[in-house]
């Protein structure tokens, strides 16, 4: 195949619609990152909460052998649970403010955040 395709410009302007400048409050590596994973791990644990993961172990599971979640964070309640839920819920919130509610946390997390609860016991 040849590498001198023209580009689509259908997919072009969706792009272009729905592209947005960072702001500066959070727009560092950290926070890159940051996005990234609280974004899954809210889904995560919005599944737990909604029943479709019987346990926080089956989501931790699932997402480091089945989707590619950092395996050495041991999945995305334990990530939580490391980070502790109101630090977790408080970036959601800063992205919020930054980016909408695709970074409500869910909430479990909220009321997790609240009661200083974790998924595991150790």
């Amino acid at each position: 195949g040849s590498k001198d395709r023209p580009v689509n410009q259908e997919g072009l302007n969706i792009v272009k619609k729905f592209s947005m400048e960072a702001p500066a409050a959070t727009s560092g590596d950290e926070d890159l990152v940051l996005r990234m994973i609280t974004r899954f791990a809210n889904e995560a644990v919005a599944s737990h909460q909604d029943g479709i993961l019987a346990t926080p172990i089956e989501g931790d599971i699932g997402a480091v052998f089945g989707l590619g979640f950092p395996p050495f964070s041991g999945g995305p309640f334990r990530y939580i649970d490391t980070m502790g839920a109101q630090k977790f819920v408080d970036h959601m919130r800063r992205f919020e403010q930054s980016y909408g509610a695709g970074f409500t946390p869910c909430q479990m997390l909220v009321d997790m955040a609240k009661s200083g609860k974790k998924f595991y016991n150790n």
